[in-house]
């Protein structure tokens, strides 16, 4: 196998494993976790049209919603950008304090941003979201060692700006060889 095909081997690999940490770990927390992402207090929701307005049930027309946001009299948690919608500070409309869940989950409402996070691939590496409290760095770090095997390490790597990001990347631990 190439370089480039064993490097495109290991990113789908590592994001299935992500995924799986994801599936087995984080998402069963959901339920009783202390800081509920839904509510928006540290993350930014990123939206397209269809999300905010089913979300947030706007019967306008797109125009004529972006022109009363610019106006400073739409909904105060939402900013527009590059068209695209942002959402924070304010409890996200498909969360549902009681049953502390997501009335959308698993629709094609919900957006990207909500499945991915707090571990997802980006551009071949895994990034972990620290501020999310099911997220055991370590706990993860052996998940990802464990399906890559062991050939490789996990390299963690902290965003420097925002050192609550860490960036996990594969690399072949010295000396061995790529299994063909």
């Amino acid at each position: 196998m190439s370089s480039r095909g064993s490097r495109r081997h290991q990113a789908r690999v590592l994001a299935e494993a992500a995924d799986a940490y994801q599936r087995a770990v984080v998402i069963p927390h959901c339920s009783r976790c202390a800081k509920p992402c839904c509510r928006l207090d540290p993350l930014v929701l990123e939206l397209d049209w269809v999300q905010l307005k089913g979300l947030w049930q706007i019967e306008e027309s797109r125009r004529a919603f972006d022109r009363r946001l610019c106006s400073g009299q739409g909904p105060e948690e939402i900013r527009a950008a590059d068209g695209l919608y942002f959402a924070h500070g304010k409890v996200c409309p498909a969360y549902d304090e009681a049953g502390r869940s997501c009335r959308v989950y698993g629709q094609d409402l919900k957006p990207d941003g909500c499945s991915d996070f707090p571990v997802y691939e980006d551009g071949g590496a895994v990034i972990a979201d620290l501020r999310c409290e099911a997220v055991d760095l370590d706990a993860l770090v052996a998940w990802l060692a464990r399906a890559v095997g062991p050939d490789y390490r996990i390299v963690q790597s902290p965003d420097k700006a925002f050192p609550f990001l860490v960036t996990l990347m594969v690399k072949r631990v010295a000396g061995k060889t790529a299994k063909r």
